[in-house]
């Protein structure tokens, strides 16, 4: 299978990267509320969730059609028979290119084996590595992206927090992260020894000075012995 033009829907973050990509290798067209997709071959939808069903039915059944959603079901571009959905495993900006797409992995999920190749062929288009994706496993696999990428924000956002409570430069933070992130995410600290005094050191610490952050340290921290088959406290 071979698309040999598309159409994307949206100019956001995701819909603007996905067209500059296309762009380089056939030729592709956007369109916004009109929703104007011509005679494109492949109809990529690149919408908020809660646009997909809307958008989907206003186009004319015909052309491959996708949504980029990682949580949204198939059923969401009814009544479009053909197809698909390619959900790229990362987070986009605006002011960067198609370069965002370079070394990621995407999601592939069709309900037959033509489906599946159009996935592929999207991905291949797009230059990433896709993988497939059972629908009904969406809720799961959509919940661990959102550990990687808004909670990653997340826990560095407290650790800061932490850092200027403590009088201590919160950018120290970028350099430690990124290693880890480069070092494989292998487990370091106090619970690879046990070292749980200096866990509950740091509970007297949170709890004196940042006490809204108590109950996360000590969920992480019981998570983290638990994957590392600590002893308990």
């Amino acid at each position: 299978m071979t698309f040999k033009s598309a159409c994307v829907v949206g100019a956001g973050r995701v819909g603007k990267t996905l067209a500059a990509r296309l762009a380089e290798e056939i030729p592709t067209r956007t369109t916004g509320r009109e929703i104007d997709v011509g005679d494109a071959e492949l109809v990529v939808i690149c919408v908020p969730d809660r646009a997909i069903v809307e958008v989907a039915e206003a186009i004319e059944p015909g052309p491959w059609v996708a949504h980029t959603s990682g949580a949204c079901r198939l059923d969401a571009l009814e009544p479009h028979q053909r197809r698909f959905s390619l959900h790229p495993l990362q987070t986009f900006v605006l002011d960067l290119g198609p370069e965002q797409l370079d070394g990621s992995w995407a999601a592939v999920s069709g309900e037959d084996d033509e489906a599946l190749r159009a996935g592929r062929e999207l991905a291949a288009l797009l230059g990433v590595t896709p993988f497939e994706l059972d629908d009904d496993e969406r809720p799961l696999y959509h919940a661990a992206a959102h550990f990687a990428s808004a909670f990653l924000v997340t826990l560095h956002d407290v650790a800061a927090e932490l850092m200027e409570a403590a009088g201590a430069p919160p950018e120290a933070l970028e350099p430690l992260m990124r290693r880890t992130m480069e070092n494989g995410f292998s487990h370091t600290g106090p619970l690879v020894r046990g070292d749980w005094g200096t866990i509950e050191r740091h509970l007297e610490a949170i709890g004196s000075r940042r006490p809204q952050l108590l109950a996360l340290y000590r969920a992480l921290a019981d998570t983290e012995a638990t994957l590392l088959g600590v002893r308990a406290r």
